[in-house]
């Protein structure tokens, strides 16, 4: 399958069959041609932040320099029939019908930090597509969010100045992976405080990571984010091996748990809590840690 980033067709092809498992996706995956310098940049934070509307405001910069852009927006995975909660691609309909940008929208599958083994797969299928940047928003779900470490080259966290009163909790989880800050509706009251105050919080950890300011929604402050994005040194990012293994990691725990049927599990469950000895611990050693054992918790 020949895979462009001037036929969207095949992309979204290419993207539906590997996120499915469909027949022909793994010959596909070890046919790519991924081109490794092609920059993917995370875009995380809590909840609120404007994150897709700072995606949005990215999108139009680049592009305004000729730059094709994809964008893998990761949405909450519905508990109850394991769909995509919310759509990006309906909130950045305003770049829907731009022919240098593509939008996905991709369920977490349960994953706490909001990425799974095809957030891994999906930005490989658009690596060798000829995209120039690859944007991955992820949905807005705390410390646990630090996996996107394990995917991105750049990792901008985006935090809003409410978010003041937290600015002890987030250095425990979020402060870790950050390339970048942007504390985000800048023009709120107490923005600059809040700017001050994670900049010494930086400071004191010996971290020389940026604080930007902006209003994604003004496009006030995002030529400097562009800025910082685009330096050569961030373009030739270090942590190749460190990403390498992690992606490894992703994807083998993910071929292993294959066999684990979430659907096929809620049902074996709801069976076996008829039996008033339930206990979740033997029946998950009966089921699946020694398949040949009854079924019977």
């Amino acid at each position: 399958m020949i895979i462009s980033a001037n036929n969207f067709r095949s992309i979204a092809r290419a993207l539906t069959m590997v996120e499915n498992d469909l027949k022909g996706a793994d010959d596909l995956l070890k046919s790519l041609s991924i081109n490794q310098s092609v920059p993917v940049i995370g875009i995380t934070g809590p909840p609120g932040a404007g994150k897709s509307t700072l995606v949005n405001s990215l999108i139009s910069g680049l592009t305004a320099d000729g730059k094709k852009v994809a964008v893998l927006a990761i949405d909450p995975t519905s508990p109850f029939n394991f769909g995509s909660l919310l759509g990006d691609r309906i909130r950045m309909s305003g770049h829907f019908n731009n022919d240098r940008v593509f939008i996905r929208s991709l369920a977490t599958r349960g994953s706490l930090g909001g990425l799974s083994a095809k957030t891994i797969e999906m930005t490989d299928v658009l690596r060798s597509a000829g995209f120039d940047y690859i944007i991955v928003e992820t949905v807005g779900v705390g410390q646990s969010e630090v996996e996107i470490a394990g995917l991105a080259d750049v990792t901008i966290v985006v935090l809003v100045p409410e978010a003041g009163d937290e600015i002890q909790n987030i250095k425990s989880g979020l402060m870790e992976i950050a390339d970048a800050f942007i504390v985000n509706k800048a023009d709120r009251a107490g923005a600059d405080e809040f700017v001050g105050k994670l900049r010494k919080l930086l400071y004191d950890q010996h971290q020389e990571v940026p604080v930007f300011k902006t209003v994604a929604s003004e496009q006030t402050g995002v030529a400097e984010v562009l800025a910082f994005i685009n330096q050569p040194v961030l373009k030739q990012h270090n942590r190749k091996e460190i990403l390498a293994a992690e992606k490894a990691y992703q994807l083998i725990k993910e071929r292993r748990m294959a066999d684990v049927d979430k659907k096929k599990l809620r049902l074996e469950i709801a069976e076996a809590l008829k039996y008033p000895d339930f206990n979740l611990y033997r029946f998950i050693e009966s089921c699946y840690s020694n398949p040949s054992k009854g079924k019977r918790p």
